[in-house]
């Protein structure tokens, strides 16, 4: 199912601002029920967060495909069972999170979901199936296969952002200086978001700026952590940031 919704989730005249994996501090770890609860105190507008997959098919809120990182230990995620997970110390007494958890924990606030695996596509929207969440969430995936996948499991639409394949067509439309080509190629997708710049790449241009403003397409630019920077973007049109500092960003742009 590819047709999405048009509603923002912004108010007027405001930019939206996304926690990255919540609000982090020493003592709390990211994408956490503890880093979101901070978050949404903060005043976030919305959650930026990442699914995963457990042995036993259940999705899970985590960025990482491994443990190492954030547990100390060499094992997959997808390699152990949501029991076995529960187990798992993250950091400071914290454990991973189900999808449904999450979503049931915090009904009002809308998440942005970052699909990182293929086999995290079906879970993923099971969950949102079972809880009729399809208005609380945005799906997005660097992978495009992955985000149409996910959202062609969906019975009800969706908000969804462009994956990587989708966002470099719509830049090559706009050096191109073609608006309907541009037009074309959106067609989907409610937001694109996109770092400042990649290599060469700028996203940050006003051509396409006004490209994706022409095509209904909110712009949505990470990771945001300078208050000048969030001040720069917000003059620029820029519709969101996701920032990993959503305090710092309250306290900067309202």
């Amino acid at each position: 199912m590819e047709r999405t919704t048009t509603s923002p989730l912004r108010l007027p005249g405001e930019i939206k601002i996304l926690a990255h994996r919540g609000l982090v501090s020493e003592f709390v770890p990211e994408n956490t029920i503890k880093a979101f609860t901070d978050a949404v105190a903060a005043g976030a507008d919305v959650i930026e967060t990442d699914v995963q997959v457990s042995k036993d098919n259940v999705a899970l809120v985590f960025h990482d495909s491994s443990l190492l990182r954030l547990a100390g230990l060499k094992k997959e995620v997808s390699e152990l069972t949501v029991a076995e997970l529960d187990q798992i110390d993250i950091g400071h007494g914290k454990r991973i999170p189900t999808l449904e958890q999450v979503l049931v924990t915090f009904p009002k606030i809308k998440f942005n979901l970052d699909i990182k695996s293929q086999k995290a596509v079906a879970p993923a929207a099971a969950t949102i199936e079972k809880l009729k969440a399809h208005n609380q969430v945005l799906i997005s995936s660097f992978s495009e296969s992955r985000r149409l996948s996910c959202l062609a499991r969906l019975t009800k639409p969706v908000r969804t952002s462009a994956g990587v394949n989708k966002v470099l067509k719509l830049y090559l439309a706009s050096i191109l200086n073609s608006r309907s080509l541009f037009a074309q190629i959106a067609k989907g997708s409610d937001a694109l978001q996109v770092p400042v710049r990649r290599g060469l790449i700028r996203f940050d241009s006003p051509r396409f700026i006004s490209f994706s403003k022409s095509a209904g397409l909110e712009l949505h630019y990470w990771t945001i952590n300078n208050h000048v920077e969030m001040k720069r973007l917000l003059s620029l049109g820029a519709d969101a940031i996701v920032t990993d500092h959503c305090d710092l960003a309250l306290a900067t742009l309202r």
